[in-house]
């Protein structure tokens, strides 16, 4: 420690050659942050820099950073395996992931207990867990991805990738592997990782081959994830904040009894991802991502077999994409300057293997991000949806995105999936892209059983009359995605390749004028519509095309309306 600057002296990797210097992160020395890190100063943890994140790494109370081993802290630290009483520095310089692991592995031998995470900075590669094992990352405690150099080591760094079947093709490298991250597990029964700390995946790559400063992923001794978990019940991830998660802040595959809660998350990819696990509890969570999907649910066949995601909630979470990185975790709120996609959106897919039933996504907030989008592509059965009492505000794409599509990257015998009994009510979005929401299967395989209740869609607006004429292409097998369209022929509701509708209460508004129908539908059949409201001044409310038991009723602006069959017709 450097006194005269205040200072943390940690190693860091320069330029991409393997030649270790010493770089100074500064700290400042006042205390208490609403980071929850007691002995850290908030707005000094993240400072923003045009290129990316200028981090500083706050300062550990001199107390906490060269406590004695024999210090036993008060409260949950006073009964436990203290990771300073098997060797850990928590100096931010020094590796601590050998004194965590000796520590975890003495919990382990003992039949089971917590260890403690006091504060200070935690210089680590990967962390491995065991059954009936928690960490407790208290108030002021930083685990740290550490760096690793650009063309990857053959000697230290994070725990090789482990082999893959036959089946690796079938989904992303990322999915595909679990060891090479800070944190993993697998085949455990009763983990946990709670506490009001910070996990900063600071050293991890987000999987993106040549991006500058970062190595590549598939070279020896890389992490690419924060927390991985792969065939493991009873799991609590609770309280704790991800800074850069890397490919995934958290990636869950095939884990039963999972809960995560309270989570804040600012990261460069993906927030949460849970695929092929059943009973899972998501709530209270917090999630910035700028570069991709905030909580994923998805359904691969990552495992060797197509294996569901079911048994789901996830309620009471706020997901967003513009923000800057590290903004929404030292609450200044900056609204992001870099290029980035403001993805940041709950979605279950693009994976879908196995399917996604029961489901349920309960009082949650969009803002700034693209919207809710649920997908079938690789065969799944995805079935008793809810979502419900949901805002969303500045939504970059369509506000709702079904699709049924036929992608099938998985085994050759896959037959294309079903999408049915779906419920989508008391929604409001305000201020979304000109994309409509859009419900679209492909030819011969509908999206079935379809409750819209409750809804309020204000769109831009601003559709031309040439927009409103289209008839876009099917493109069944592309990857699914609201633009992969093109521009629509609807302001409000797109819908094709639809059995079994039902829409009440929906109210369709654009800010400016559209030339567009509010509602556009294609090969749909059984479409009820009750007390529904299109923008005023509309050129039309609906256009039909080959649509049959269509009935509108109820509302102040249409007559009512009955019709078997419709070819080619708008009202």
């Amino acid at each position: 420690m450097d006194n005269s600057r205040g200072s943390i002296r940690i190693p860091v990797w320069h330029n991409g050659r393997n030649r270790k210097i010493t770089g100074l992160w500064p700290f400042n020395v006042q205390a208490a942050s609403n980071l929850g890190m007691e002995t850290m100063r908030r707005r000094d943890l993240l400072k923003m820099a045009s290129g990316g994140v200028a981090v500083a790494v706050a300062r550990v109370a001199a107390g906490a950073l060269h406590a004695p081993a024999s210090t036993v802290q008060p409260g949950p630290l006073a009964a436990g395996f203290n990771v300073r009483h098997f060797g850990a520095k928590g100096d931010g310089a020094a590796i601590d992931s050998p004194a965590i692991n000796r520590a975890i592995d003495a919990a382990s031998a003992a039949g089971g207990g917590t260890v403690l995470f006091p504060a200070g900075v935690y210089l680590s590669y990967s962390v491995r867990l065991k059954s009936k094992i928690g960490l407790w990352l208290d108030h002021g405690a930083v685990l740290l991805a550490a760096p690793t150099p650009l063309d990857g080591t053959a000697t230290g760094g994070y725990d090789a990738a482990e082999p893959q079947g036959a089946w690796e093709p079938y989904q992303d490298y990322g999915h595909n592997h679990w060891h090479n991250s800070l944190i993993w597990g697998e085949d455990l029964d009763g983990v946990s990782i709670t506490g009001p700390g910070l996990i900063w995946g600071k050293g991890l790559t987000r999987g993106w081959d040549k991006e500058p400063g970062r190595p590549d992923t598939t070279k020896p001794g890389v992490g690419n994830k924060a927390i991985a978990l792969k065939n493991c019940r009873n799991a609590l991830l609770r309280d704790f904040k991800i800074l850069e998660g890397g490919w995934f802040g958290v990636l869950a595959t095939g884990v039963d009894n999972l809960t995560i809660d309270n989570l804040t998350i600012d990261t460069n990819r993906d927030g949460i991802d849970i695929d092929c696990c059943r009973n899972v509890r998501v709530s209270n969570c917090s999630v910035n991502s700028p570069w991709d999907d905030g909580i994923c649910p998805k359904s691969s066949f990552a495992l060797g077999y197509a294996r569901p995601t079911e048994n789901l909630t996830i309620a009471n979470c706020y997901v967003t994409g513009d923000y800057e990185l590290g903004s929404l975790l030292d609450g200044t709120w900056k609204r992001a300057t870099v290029k980035h996609w403001a993805t940041g959106r709950i979605k279950l897919g693009t994976e879908s293997n196995g399917g996604f039933r029961n489901v349920t996504i309960s009082n949650c907030v969009f803002e700034s991000c693209q919207g809710f989008a649920l997908e079938s592509e690789d065969g799944a059965l995805v079935e008793d949806i809810s979502f419900t009492g949901v805002t969303m505000r500045d939504i970059r794409s369509a506000p709702l995105f079904l699709r049924l599509g036929t992608r099938m990257r998985g085994p050759r015998d896959a037959k294309p999936g079903v999408m049915r009994r779906i419920i989508l009510s008391n929604i409001t979005s305000s201020g979304a892209s000109p994309l409509p929401s859009i419900l679209s299967g492909v030819p011969g395989h509908p999206i079935e059983d379809i409750r819209i209740s409750d809804v309020f869609l204000e769109q831009v607006g601003g559709g031309s009359a040439e927009m409103a004429d289209l008839d876009p292409e099917e493109r069944e097998a592309a990857y699914p995605d609201p633009g992969m369209f093109g521009p629509l022929p609807a302001s409000g509701i797109f819908a094709r390749h639809v059995r079994n509708l039902e829409v009440s209460n929906v109210e369709i508004a654009t800010r400016a004028a559209d030339a567009r129908s509010a509602f556009w539908f294609k090969d749909v059949v059984g479409a009820d519509f009750f007390r529904v409201r299109v923008p005023h001044g509309a050129a039309s409310a609906f256009d039909l095309r080959q649509v049959k038991e269509f009935r509108s009723f109820g509302s102040r602006q249409l007559a009512d309306l009955a019709l078997e069959n419709a070819d080619a017709r708008k009202f």
